[in-house]
C-alpha cells in the first residue's frame, strides 16, 4: 500500500479532507497535515513561502518514517507538491493536483492578494469569514492567515517557482486536474502545465468549481489515480 499525503490550499486546513481521506484509505496510507500558519499549526516568525511549506511536507514525511510518498495537492497545495517533485525527486513518487494556479506575475498576485482584506470579507461574505475564523483558531487568527497568504502571493508573483522549464524536469507521473467551472484557474493554464510535464496527464472534472467544499468528493477520489 502506497503512502499518500493530502496537501490543502491557501486559507485551507487538513480538516477539509475529512470526507476525502476515507474514500482513499482502501488504496493508500493517507496522511494529512496543516501547513505552518494554517489550521492548528502556528505560523512561527518566518514569512509564508512555498519553500517553507515544502519543508513542512518533508518534516511530516520524516516524522512518519516515510521515505517516498505520492502527493495530492489542492490549489496552493498542488504548487507545493510540484515544487517538491522538482527539488526533492527522491521523496516524491508522483503528484496529482486540483485547481492549482500555475500562471503568476506581479499583476495577478496583486489582484489575488487584494481579495484577502478581512474587513471586506467580513462585510461581503460573513459566513466565509466565520468559517475561516473557526478553521484557523490554532494558527493565530484568520486575519493573520489572510495577511500571510497575501504576502506569499506577492512573493510568488515576483518570483514564480514553476515555469515550463522547471516543470519539464519533473520525471515523476503527474496528473493535473481542473474543474470546468473553476473561476480561479483556467483550463488553458492547466493544459499548458500538462504539456510541459514529461509524464503528465490532464483531467477536466465536469460540473466542478474551484472551492473544495463544492467538489464532489467521490468523483475527486476516483480521479486521484496513482501508479
Amino acid at each position: 500500500m502506497t503512502d499518500l499525503l493530502l496537501l490543502h490550499g491557501a486559507l485551507g486546513a487538513s480538516a477539509q479532507f475529512a470526507a476525502l481521506a476515507p474514500l482513499l484509505s482502501g488504496r493508500h496510507r493517507v496522511h494529512v497535515l496543516d501547513f505552518e500558519g494554517h489550521g492548528a499549526a502556528p505560523a512561527g516568525e518566518r514569512p509564508a513561502r512555498i519553500e517553507h511549506l515544502a519543508g513542512n511536507v518533508l518534516a511530516h514525511l520524516d516524522a512518519a518514517g516515510v521515505e517516498r510518498a505520492h502527493l495530492f495537492g489542492y490549489s496552493m497545495g498542488g504548487y507545493v507538491a510540484l515544487h517538491l517533485a522538482a527539488t526533492q525527486p527522491a521523496r516524491v513518487a508522483g503528484v496529482v493536483t486540483l485547481g492549482t494556479k500555475f500562471t503568476w506575475d506581479p499583476a495577478i498576485a496583486a489582484r489575488e492578494a487584494s481579495r484577502l482584506d478581512p474587513a471586506v470579507l467580513r462585510a461581503k461574505v460573513p459566513r466565509f469569514a466565520d468559517a475561516l475564523a473557526e478553521r484557523h483558531a490554532g494558527a493565530g487568527g484568520w486575519e493573520q492567515v489572510l495577511a500571510r497568504t497575501a504576502d506569499l502571493l506577492r512573493a510568488l508573483g515576483d518570483r514564480p517557482l514553476l515555469d515550463a522549464e522547471v516543470l519539464s524536469t519533473i520525471a515523476q507521473p503527474v496528473r493535473v486536474m481542473v474543474g470546468d467551472r473553476d473561476a480561479t484557474v483556467s483550463v488553458e493554464e492547466t493544459a499548458a502545465a500538462y504539456r510541459a510535464l514529461p509524464a503528465g496527464e490532464l483531467a477536466v472534472l465536469p460540473r466542478t468549481p474551484h472551492p473544495l467544499e463544492q467538489v464532489d468528493m467521490a468523483r475527486l477520489a476516483h480521479a486521484i489515480v496513482l501508479e
